[in-house]
């Protein structure tokens, strides 16, 4: 096998010298002022010659002084640095035309420019080409990078490491299905016999458990990751809301909203996260308190320094030409795979469907492709240097699911790349210095249906001020949606993250500020400094409480009361105290158990909207109606939105001791540091008892 890897290293080689000496030849017969003969004239052998060795000669200075260049100027920021390659190119091929053994060839300094950025395009484009699916190749390559770096430092721990690979929106169901359908076989293989109707031989024990976990209310990325990152998302009742005493919305998915709430999760847990001892984040909102950090949202908006510079993010991803053009050609196919998708939807008139148009195909192929393939690779170097504590989120199932839905064939093809990842990533632990355990959980899953908007013909901001008796437009507007993805883009170009129709400040004071996070809606009144009580929304809008109660997409309301602290209401008058939930679930019984809890923790939030609208579920078929554009949603209870997944070794103890759900991103966050002290720590796996005895300090911690 090794012999076969060298001819076909060596075949490579020679493919794109080739391909480079004709690309010279072609340049020089282009361009005037590039000359591959002498003043005299040559024949054509001898300027082929001189070209075979000028290409060469430049192939060979841009392998071995190039990463030289690029660890030189890993401070100089990426726009620079994109305009000193053309030059630095330039400069070593005017070097490699001093240097070529023919003694021919000259070109002028603008030339020299041209000519070398052409050439490199062209010998990247070939060799990414040729080595666009050859994984193996790739993860040699890291691990040859990561050998260099190992050497300079001390030596690795022998301690297993943990790395956790966030599948953003799976659901457990998702899951299950995909395993059974054969979508996703290196996870059926990690299950063995633990799959659900997946067959594997007798003797083939599995290495891993899945466990299905209940989300809080919000059931979306920011406050679950919060919770799993820094083990607090106490008060983040939705994906967005408005905030009184700041006079802001928040959004979990943008750059300042996402360092404040990190900031005040630290406050609370007095603990910098899971990640804070020799750990690295990759493509998170939050940082986790590590050490290491790449496309991490809550410092996006930091002055660039040391303590958010990241040689794993783009600039180290892309540096490697073969990088770029292994994403460009598979971001290109990915734009043109969802246009025909979208296309065959539009034409066959799939319903529910949501429009796709616009720059969405360029999101969906960064989420699917570009931040797939750094975080990924950021993975895999953070494995191959040994670090102790990894964890990486990739959006692009979430992001495709929005819109196809969670069970359609795009998003079953975006799950059958996420396994290949998997797969890669565990042959790279092969050859890691210290052993690792991989885990893989989602924090959300998504529940399929129509639109608020398309179902009724009005948003969710129409029916609150049909109920304020505020004019209506004639026409419904579109809500923002507000996928992971459109942040992480606007975050990778260094651009604020604004949305449409969301102000810092409302114009119109006393008008309700309407917000969406799937089919959880909020609704503040920002000229009333508290939050409203039912008596005093009643009394200042009759008719408003009553009209979205009742209203046939809306399954419940939480609003407070005076009599009560608190109250849900539901169609036909349903007003049941918060403390009578477990007794009388009224309007929440459809919800499935865990709903009343989640309702009351939210409760207790001081940045609770007034009026928190949860919109209605369908048991029989799994269905909700979306506040946003958005026909697989999540951000409130009903549905698979609610169970994600925890995959884990079965080394590791099981994730409950009483083979119960765990319910809260919070509680994931303390089995996950249980994990990390275990494989730290001495090799004993925790008792139920020890392990009771931790949970209660962390919550007198948080107390």
């Amino acid at each position: 096998m090794r012999w076969r890897r060298i001819a076909r290293q060596v075949g490579r080689s020679v493919a794109v010298w080739a391909v480079s000496t004709a690309t010279m030849l072609v340049l020089a017969g282009l361009l005037p002022d590039f000359r591959l003969q002498s003043a005299d004239g040559d024949n054509v052998t001898t300027i082929a010659l001189a070209a075979a060795c000028g290409a060469g000669a430049f192939g060979i200075l841009s392998a071995v002084v190039w990463p030289l260049l690029v660890r030189l100027l890993l401070l100089v920021p990426a726009l620079v640095l994109g305009l000193l390659v053309f030059f630095l190119n330039g400069s070593l091929l005017l070097l490699a035309l001093r240097v070529n053994p023919s003694g021919r060839g000259e070109a002028a300094p603008e030339t020299a420019v041209i000519v070398a950025a052409v050439m490199s395009a062209v010998a990247s484009a070939t060799g990414g080409a040729l080595a666009v699916r050859d994984d193996e190749a790739y993860r040699r390559r890291l691990h040859r990078l990561a050998t260099r770096g190992r050497r300079a430092h001390p030596p690795c721990p022998t301690a297993p490491g943990l790395v956790c690979v966030q599948l953003d929106g799976v659901g457990h169901d998702v899951l299950t299905n995909a395993v059974r359908e054969g979508l996703m076989p290196t996870v059926a293989r990690w299950l063995a016999s633990g799959g659900p109707t997946h067959q594997e031989p007798a003797h083939q024990e599995p290495t891993h458990r899945l466990t299905p976990w209940r989300t809080d209310w919000s059931s979306q990325t920011g406050a679950s990751q919060l919770g799993i990152l820094h083990g607090s998302n106490f008060d983040v009742p939705a994906f967005r809301w408005y905030e009184k005493d700041r006079g802001e919305v928040m959004v979990c998915n943008r750059p300042t909203s996402a360092a404040e709430l990190q900031r005040r999760a630290a406050l609370r847990t007095r603990d910098d996260g899971l990640l804070a001892v020799d750990g690295a984040s990759r493509g998170n909102l939050f940082s986790g308190g590590a050490g290491e950090q790449a496309l991490v949202l809550s410092i996006a908006t930091r002055r660039r320094g040391r303590d958010n510079r990241s040689r794993a993010g783009y600039f180290a991803y892309f540096s490697d030409p073969a990088n770029a053009v292994r994403t460009a050609l598979s971001f290109v196919a990915e734009v043109a795979r969802e246009i025909g998708q979208s296309t065959r939807a539009r034409l066959g008139r799939q319903r529910p469907r949501v429009g796709r148009g616009g720059l969405y195909p360029l999101v969906r192929a960064f989420a699917t492709v570009v931040e797939r393939d750094v975080v990924v690779a950021a993975v895999m170097g953070d494995m191959l240097a040994g670090r102790t504590a990894v964890y990486a989120d990739l959006v692009a199932y979430d992001e495709v699911a929005h819109h196809s839905g969670p069970h359609g064939r795009d998003a079953e093809q975006v799950l059958r790349r996420l396994d290949r990842c998997l797969a890669l990533l565990e042959r790279v632990a092969e050859h890691a210095p210290r052993p690792y355990r991989i885990v893989v959980l989602s924090d959300h899953g998504q529940s399929p249906g129509e639109t608020f908007r398309a179902r009724y013909g009005l948003i969710l901001g129409d029916l609150v001020r049909a109920g304020c008796g505020l004019p209506v437009p004639r026409r419904a507007e579109q809500t923002h949606s507000g996928a992971e993805a459109r942040a992480a883009v606007r975050a990778a170009l260094r651009r604020p993250v604004e949305e449409k129709g969301e102000h810092h400040r409302p114009a119109r004071r006393r008008e309700p500020v309407v917000l969406a996070s799937g089919n959880l809606g909020l609704i503040s009144f920002p000229d009333v400094p508290h939050r409203m009580t039912k008596e005093e929304i009643d009394a200042r809008h009759p008719a408003l409480l009553t009209t979205l109660a009742n209203h046939p997409g809306i399954g419940f309301l939480l609003v407070r009361s005076e009599r009560h602290g608190g109250v849900v209401l539901g169609a036909h008058g349903a007003e049941i105290p918060l403390d009578r939930l477990d007794e009388e679930p009224g309007p929440l019984a459809r919800f499935g158990p865990g709903a009343a809890d989640a309702v009351r923790r939210t409760h207790s939030f001081p940045h609770t909207a007034d009026i928190m609208v949860n919109s209605a579920y369908d048991p029989a078929d799994g269905e909700v109606l979306a506040f946003e554009e958005q026909i697989g949603s999540h951000g409130g209870l009903g549905g698979a939105q609610s169970r994600p997944f925890l995959l884990s070794p079965v080394d590791l103890t099981p994730p409950a001791a009483d083979g119960t759900e765990p319910v809260g991103a919070e509680r994931i966050h303390r089995i996950l540091r249980r994990w990390l002290d275990e494989l730290n720590g001495p090799q004993v796996p925790l008792t139920p008892a020890a392990e009771e005895e931790e949970e209660g300090a962390e919550e007198e911690r948080a107390a």
